[in-house]
C-alpha cells in the first residue's frame, strides 16, 4: 500500500487527560469530566467531515469501577448528560450510535439511555459513534474464546476451523465493516494501551497528543489524520521501495 492509499476509515481515542485538565485549573476532576464530554460533540462531528466511518472512544474501562464512589457515579451520569445534550444533533448528522461493553453491570438509568440511543439512532447511515463503556479487552477476547468453545463443545465446530477471522467476528466490533481502527490516537501524553483493543489494534497505527482531552481540538485531528495518511503501513511485508 502506497501512502496515497491510506484510508482513514475506522478512528479510536484514548480520551485520557480529562483530570489532570481540571487539576491545572484548580478545578474538582469531575469538571474535567463534563468539559471531556462536551468534546466528545465537537471531534465527533469533526472525524465526520473528515470522512472517517468509525469513531470508537474509550470513556469507561472495567477498571475504571476502582475510582473513588463519586468519581464514578459521575461518570456513570455522563452518557446520560450526553445524550439529553447532544441526541438532536447527532440525528440531524445521521449519526449512528453503538455502545460496546459489558453494558448489564451498569447502572439502570445508565442502561436504558445508551439502549435509548443506540435504538433512536439504528436507521442512520451515517458515521458510527462506538463508545467504549465498562469495556476491557482482555475480558472482551475471554468472552469470545469462551463463545467460539461453546460452539466447539456442541459439536457446531471443531477446533481446527477456528480462524483469525472468526475471532475478530466473535469481538465486539464483529459486526462492523470497518473492525479494526486504521489509527489509534491517546491524548494526555501517556504512551500505552491500557487494556483497550489490544486484538483490533495489531497492525493499527498508534499517535499521541501531549494535550489533555479536553484540549485535543478539530485542527488537531485533522494533523494526526493527515499524518496519518502520509504513514507507510506494510502490515509485516517489505516495501518495494525499500528493497
Amino acid at each position: 500500500m502506497s501512502k496515497k492509499d491510506n484510508e482513514l476509515n475506522h478512528l479510536a481515542i484514548i480520551m485520557d487527560g480529562n483530570g489532570r485538565w481540571a487539576k491545572k485549573r484548580h478545578k474538582p476532576r469531575f469538571y474535567g469530566h463534563r468539559e471531556g464530554m462536551d468534546n466528545v460533540e465537537r471531534i465527533t462531528l469533526a472525524a465526520d467531515k473528515l470522512g472517517i466511518k468509525v469513531l470508537t472512544l474509550y470513556a469507561f474501562s472495567t477498571e475504571n469501577w476502582a475510582r473513588p464512589k463519586e468519581e464514578v457515579a459521575y461518570l456513570m451520569n455522563l452518557p446520560v448528560r450526553f445524550f439529553d445534550k447532544y441526541m438532536p444533533t447527532l440525528m440531524e448528522n445521521n449519526v449512528k450510535v453503538n455502545i460496546m461493553g459489558y453494558l448489564d453491570e451498569l447502572p439502570e438509568k445508565t442502561y436504558q439511555i445508551v439502549q435509548r440511543a443506540m435504538v433512536e439512532t439504528a436507521n442512520n447511515t451515517g458515521l458510527i459513534l462506538n463508545f467504549a463503556f465498562n469495556y476491557g479487552s482482555r475480558r472482551e477476547i475471554t468472552s469470545a474464546v469462551q463463545e467460539i468453545g461453546g460452539l466447539i463443545e456442541a459439536g457446531q465446530l471443531k477446533s481446527e476451523d477456528v480462524t483469525e477471522e472468526m475471532i475478530s467476528d466473535h469481538l465486539m466490533t464483529g459486526h462492523f465493516k470497518y473492525q479494526d481502527p486504521d489509527l489509534l490516537i491517546r491524548t494526555s501524553g501517556e504512551q500505552r494501551i491500557s487494556n483497550f483493543l489490544l486484538w483490533q489494534l495489531a497492525y493499527s497505527e498508534l499517535a499521541f497528543s501531549d494535550k489533555n482531552w479536553p484540549d485535543f481540538d478539530e485542527d488537531d485531528l485533522k494533523q494526526f489524520v493527515n499524518d496519518y495518511k502520509h504513514r507507510n503501513r506494510r502490515f509485516g511485508k517489505v516495501d518495494e521501495s525499500d528493497s
